[in-house]
């Protein structure tokens, strides 16, 4: 064989070598491309339903259930309303009156 024989196919070799390597590094990246897509899918219906649960965590009936049981709190009645007035830049309360300081 001639040198240039010999070159030729070392070249030819190398070229196989890096096509070899060049698909197998293709091939790896397809799939993290298909793990990433299918775990920015599985990370989209977590929200989704986290969503849905937040809504339903947040509904009037179980906010007002909530306030009357951990808060103790009731609904308002014109019996338990304090109502002020403003007299001369002073709020006064209309259930209790209140100290008038000149």
């Amino acid at each position: 064989m001639s040198r240039v024989s010999l070159l030729l196919m070392i070249a030819v070799m190398a070229s196989a070598l890096y096509l070899v390597r060049t698909q197998y590094e293709s091939r790896s990246l397809t799939t993290e491309i298909d793990r990433a897509t299918s775990l920015a899918r599985n990370l989209e219906t977590e929200n989704d339903r986290l969503d849905v649960e937040r809504r339903a965590q947040a509904t009037p009936l179980r906010v007002e259930k909530l306030a009357r049981e951990q808060l103790h709190m009731r609904t308002i009645t014109p019996a338990i309303t304090q109502y002020a007035t403003v007299s001369g830049g002073v709020a006064v309360s209309a259930s209790a009156p209140a100290e008038v300081r000149p």
